[in-house]
């Protein structure tokens, strides 16, 4: 696996008690991003946490931070996520009307769009809005909670987004979320993807154990 590689810890799987320290915690670990799951319990069949967390949380760490908002109906908040801290926000087309509007609107506030795809959603739905996207987020399990196996048909996916994403000559992360370990990471990498989002991979440990699940994710 590529060294470039770059790991974004899922707070999902953090302890929701010290949040703060654990953000801090994967940063000083060797984290490239901190991976935010939000969740309404309406979109997904869970509940997390919103706005006001994301605003608490962003002083404990200059990382970049990589918001995944599975909410519905998603254009209502988008301002107040910004507004937050999030650095980058990422959608489900399935989350409102016009995914085009919904992403204008992103980079209107100044951070980097992404589309969420979850297994069921083909690739082709990027296709039409490849030039107005940072980020394509590929989903190897369903939404909603963590722990979950990797789902093995979503490599096809992956592999047609690297295409599809080299074919355009933009700049587009290519992220993977979902049952990622360190077998299942050499898997999504040698597919295509540039990043990775994982959360029992990395927290199982506790604090002591952040920097070696890190590196053992990027292959080291």
């Amino acid at each position: 696996m590529q060294q470039t590689t770059r790991i974004a810890p899922s707070i999902l799987s953090a302890d929701f008690a010290t949040l703060g320290a654990e953000i801090a915690a994967v940063t000083a670990a060797g984290a490239d991003l901190i991976h935010v799951d939000v969740m309404d319990g309406h979109f997904v069949p869970n509940i997390t946490i919103g706005p006001m967390v994301v605003k608490a949380l962003r002083k404990h760490s200059a990382l970049p931070f990589d918001v995944h908002l599975m909410i519905s109906p998603v254009d209502p908040y988008l301002a107040a996520f910004a507004e937050a801290g999030a650095d980058v926000i990422s959608l489900h087309p399935e989350a409102g009307p016009h995914l085009h509007r919904s992403l204008q609107e992103i980079r209107r506030l100044g951070k980097k769009a992404g589309v969420v795809l979850n297994p069921a959603t083909p690739a082709s739905l990027v296709a039409p809005v490849i030039g107005d996207v940072d980020l394509i987020l590929v989903m190897s399990v369903n939404p909603g909670f963590g722990g979950q196996a990797f789902i093995d048909s979503q490599l096809v996916k992956i592999a047609a987004l690297r295409a599809m994403i080299d074919s355009s000559g933009r700049r587009i992360d290519l992220e993977v979320d979902g049952g990622i370990n360190p077998a299942t990471a050499r898997l999504a990498v040698a597919a295509g993807a540039d990043m990775l989002v994982a959360g029992t991979a990395v927290f199982k440990d506790g604090p002591a154990g952040y920097a070696a699940n890190i590196a053992a994710l990027r292959g080291g």
